[in-house]
C-alpha cells in the first residue's frame, strides 16, 4: 500500500515542494531536509493513517496546544505573555506543515530555549542564597492544569519553590549541605548546557511529534539518532537491563520491564519507577540524571555484558518525596530461554484431596524465524513450546490449566493465532481492519486440539496486543474463563516507514515514521482497543486500572465495533461462573495477600493524586516517616501472614537493597497471590458440587526441575 504513494510523493519532492527553506545551517534554524521530511510525513498521514484527519485551522489550534505542552508540560518555562505571543500561530501551523515551512515552530523553540537558560541561571543563583525551612509553605510540583505565570516575577516564585523543594528533598535524604549543593549545581548547569547544545534536529523532532501525537499516541517520528536507538531495541543487539524508558517532565520513568530481561529477573525494578541516578559498577559514583535527555540516560545505562549498573530510583509507590533506593543490576542480553514458556503445578485442596492445576506462563509471543527459515524442524516458538508443556501436563493428569499472560506485552501475531488453535477446533481468531476499510481475517485452519480440558487465562493491566487477541478469542469461543484485570487496550497496528526510500535525489538522512495503519477486532466484532479485554471474573486490584494502559493516553483511538466474523462458539464456558464469582469475592475479602495488594494500590493512587508538597522541614520529615512506618507495617503484616519474619524499618531497607534471597522470596510470594486465586477459581468452576469449601491457606506449589524448556 505504501509503495503506491512513491510516485505522488516523489513528484512533490522533485517539483520543489518542501525545499523552500534553504536556510543557513545554524544551530536552531530549520534545515532543507526537515522540509522534505515534513512533506513526506503529512502525505503519508493524509493518505494512509488509520485515523482520517485533515489538516485545517481546527487541527492547527490543537497542534499548537500539543506543541506547547511538549515544550513546557509543567507550565514553568513560559509566561502568559509568551503564550499570547504564540497565539498568532493558532491558525497557520496547518499551512506551515503542508508547505514544509517550519519557521513558526523554530521561533517558538528558540524562545523556549532562551527561557530555559534564564531559568537555569535563576536556579543556580538561588541555590547560593539559602532557604528558611521553618516557613509553612507548599510547592505545587504538578502544574499541568495550573495557569501560566503572569510575568517573570511570578515565574521566579515558582522556581524559588522548585529549587527549595529539590534542596529539601536531598536534605531529608541525609545529604551533606556541601554535597547537595554540588548535586543541584550540576543538575542546573546540565539543564543550561543541554539548552546550549540543542540542535535543529531536536527542535524538529519536538514539533513534528507534537503534530503526530495530536493524531494518536502510537504515531511518531524517529530522527536519525532515535532511529538508531529504535533499531537497537528491536534487535536487542546491545546489552542493557531490559526496560522500556520514557521521559515524564524531567524524570526518566520505567514504562515497562521486559519479561526475561535482567531487570525483570532481579525483581528490583518495576513499571512506573523513576530513575534519578545512574552509576557504573558496584562502587562507582552515581550521577544525578534528573533533567537529562532520555537517550543520554539510556546511553549511560547500556554497557558490556556481565557489567554492573547502579540505579538510584524512586519506587512507583513513593512519589517524588521518596523514600529512594539504590539497586544494582547486571547487564545482559534478553535471553530467549528466559522469555520461553514455563510450567508449574499448583495443588488446590478440596476436602480430603488435592486438585492439580497446571500453570503455563507465557512471557511473550515469540518465534525463532531464522531457525524456521533454515528449515530446522525443532525451532522454538510460543505455540510449539506450549504444545510440549501441554503434553507433559496431560501426562501429569492435571485437572485444569491456567495460562498466565500477566506482563505479556505481545509479540508475534502469527503465534497468537496458532496458540489459540491449540484450544479450538478451527476458525477465525482475529479481524484486522486497514485504513482503507478492508477487513482481513486471520484464521486457525488446523482442526487438531491439543487440550480440551478446563481452561482459564490470567491477565493484568500489562497484558497487551497479541495477549489481548488470544484472551479475546478464548473468551469469544467460550473456550475458557478470563480472570484478573482489564488488559492494556493496545488494539492498533503500526508500520515503520523509512523516509529516505521516498525522497528522490536526497542525500540527507531523514529518519523514520512509525504510523498506525490498522486496528484489531475480536471475532465477536469488538475491538481490543482502549477498553482491552474485560475478564469474566475481575480482581479487586483493578481499582487503579482506569489510570493505566491505553485508557490513560491522550488522543488514544476509541473503542469500536464491526460485524462479527462467522465462527462457532464451543459452548464450553462453565455454567456456574456466578457461583464462582461469589466464592472469589468472599475469599479475597479476607485474604491477606489481596489485602496487601489493595493497600499498595490505594497508596499508589494517593501518590498519583497528590500535586503538592510541604516545604516546612519538620512537617515534611514527619510525613515521610509516617509513610515509611505505614509501609513497613503493611509489609510486616503480609510477611507474618505468609510465615516470614517481620523486619524493622532499617532491616527492611537492607533487605530490599542487599539481601537478594529474602527479596526474591518476597517477590515470588507476591507473584503467587493472583496466580493461586486463579487456580482456586478454576477448581471452583470444575469441582463436583457438595465436595466442601475450598481454602486458600492450605494451597501448596510444586515446581518440577524441568519447568523451563
Amino acid at each position: 500500500m505504501i509503495k503506491r504513494s512513491i510516485a505522488l510523493v516523489s513528484l512533490l519532492i522533485s517539483s520543489g515542494i518542501g525545499q523552500t527553506l534553504a536556510t543557513p545551517h545554524e544551530q536552531l534554524e530549520p534545515l532543507p531536509k526537515h522540509g522534505l521530511s515534513t512533506v513526506l510525513i503529512t502525505k503519508f498521514v493524509d493518505q494512509y493513517h488509520y485515523k482520517k484527519s485533515r489538516l485545517n485551522d481546527e487541527q492547527s489550534s490543537r497542534i499548537l496546544e500539543e506543541y506547547l505542552k511538549t515544550l513546557d508540560p509543567n507550565r514553568s518555562i513560559f509566561t502568559q505573555n509568551d503564550i499570547d505571543e504564540f497565539s498568532r500561530y493558532k491558525s497557520v501551523l496547518d499551512d506551515s506543515l503542508l508547505k514544509g515551512d517550519l519557521e513558526p515552530a523554530f521561533i517558538m523553540f528558540r524562545k523556549f530555549n532562551d527561557r530555559r537558560i534564564e531559568r537555569a541561571d535563576f536556579a543556580l543563583k538561588r541555590i547560593e542564597e539559602g532557604f528558611d525551612f521553618s516557613i509553612n509553605e507548599t510547592y505545587l510540583f504538578d502544574r499541568t492544569e495550573a495557569s501560566w505565570a503572569k510575568n517573570e516575577k511570578e515565574l521566579d516564585e515558582i522556581w524559588r519553590k522548585r529549587v527549595k523543594n529539590d534542596y529539601l528533598t536531598l536534605l531529608l535524604a541525609k545529604k551533606e549541605e556541601k554535597e547537595l549543593k554540588k548535586t543541584l549545581q550540576k543538575r542546573y548547569e546540565r539543564l543550561k548546557a543541554r539548552s546550549d547544545q540543542f540542535k535543529a534536529e531536536d527542535a524538529y523532532e519536538f514539533f513534528i511529534n507534537a503534530y503526530l501525537r495530536n493524531l494518536e499516541p502510537h504515531t511518531a517520528y524517529f530522527s536519525p539518532r532515535t532511529s538508531e536507538n529504535f533499531n537497537i531495541n528491536m534487535s536487542l543487539s546491545l546489552e542493557g537491563i531490559g526496560a522500556v524508558l520514557q521521559t515524564v517532565d524531567e524524570h526518566t520513568v520505567v514504562k515497562r520491564v521486559i519479561k526475561g530481561g535482567p531487570a525483570d529477573l532481579s525483581g528490583f525494578l518495576h513499571a512506573e519507577d523513576r530513575i534519578i541516578g545512574v552509576g557504573q559498577g558496584t562502587s562507582g559514583e552515581v550521577a544525578d540524571v534528573i533533567g537529562w535527555r532520555l537517550d543520554d540516560v539510556v546511553d549511560k545505562i547500556r554497557g558490556p555484558k556481565d557489567s554492573t549498573v547502579q540505579l538510584h530510583i524512586l519506587p512507583k509507590d513513593s512519589g517524588l518525596d521518596g523514600p529512594d533506593k539504590y539497586i544494582t543490576i547486571v547487564r545482559n542480553k534478553i535471553k530467549l530461554e528466559d522469555q520461553q514458556v514455563k510450567k508449574s503445578i499448583l495443588e488446590v485442596p478440596v476436602g480430603d484431596e488435592n486438585k492439580k492445576i497446571g500453570i503455563i506462563e507465557i512471557p511473550t509471543f515469540y518465534m525463532d524465524f531464522a531457525a524456521s527459515a533454515r528449515g530446522e524442524k525443532d525451532f522454538s516458538s510460543t505455540t510449539r513450546d506450549t504444545q510440549k508443556i501441554i503434553d507433559e501436563l496431560n501426562v501429569a493428569k492435571v485437572d485444569g490449566i491456567v495460562i498466565d499472560l500477566r506482563g505479556n506485552g505481545g509479540g508475534s501475531l502469527v503465534e497468537a493465532v496458532s496458540l489459540t488453535g491449540l484450544f479450538i477446533k478451527s476458525g477465525p481468531v482475529v479481524q484486522i481492519r486497514e485504513s482503507s476499510g478492508e477487513i482481513q481475517l486471520n484464521e486457525d485452519k488446523d482442526e487438531n486440539i491439543a487440550y480440551t480440558g478446563p481452561l482459564a487465562v490470567l491477565v493484568d493491566q500489562y497484558s497487551a496486543s497479541a495477549s489481548e487477541i488470544f484472551a479475546g478469542a478464548i473468551q469469544d469461543y467460550g473456550r475458557g474463563t478470563i480472570i484478573g484485570e482489564p488488559t492494556f487496550g493496545k488494539g492498533t497496528v503500526q508500520t515503520i516507514v523509512d523516509l529516505n526510500r521516498y525522497a528522490r535525489g536526497n542525500d540527507d538522512t531523514l529518519g523514520k515514521l512509525k504510523m498506525t495503519m490498522a486496528q484489531f477486532f475480536r471475532v465477536n466484532g469488538d475491538s481490543t482497543q482502549h477498553r482491552g479485554v474485560v475478564p469474566d471474573i475481575v480482581y479487586p486490584t483493578a481499582v487503579e486500572n482506569d489510570d493505566q494502559g491505553e485508557r490513560s493516553l491522550e488522543n488514544a483511538l476509541p473503542w469500536a465495533r464491526i460485524a462479527a466474523a462467522g465462527f462457532t462458539p464451543n459452548n464450553q464456558a462453565p455454567v456456574n461462573i456466578k457461583d464462582a464469582k461469589v466464592r472469589h469475592e468472599a475469599r479475597v475479602k479476607f485474604d491477606s495477600g489481596f489485602k496487601f495488594l489493595l493497600a499498595q494500590a490505594e497508596v499508589r493512587k494517593e501518590v498519583l493524586d497528590s500535586k503538592e508538597l510541604s516545604l516546612l522541614k519538620s512537617k515534611r520529615k514527619m510525613e515521610r516517616e509516617q509513610r515509611e512506618e505505614a509501609r513497613n507495617e503493611r509489609l510486616n503484616k503480609f510477611r507474618v501472614s505468609r510465615g516470614m519474619e517481620p523486619v524493622s524499618l532499617a532491616e527492611d531497607s537492607a533487605d530490599d537493597d542487599k539481601d537478594d534471597a529474602k527479596k526474591e522470596s518476597l517477590s515470588d510470594e507476591l507473584q503467587l497471590i493472583k496466580l493461586r486465586e486463579a487456580a482456586t477459581i478454576l477448581v471452583d468452576l470444575i469441582r463436583i458440587p457438595g465436595q466442601g469449601k475450598l481454602t486458600q491457606n492450605s494451597l501448596s506449589i510444586s515446581k518440577s526441575t524441568d519447568d523451563k524448556l
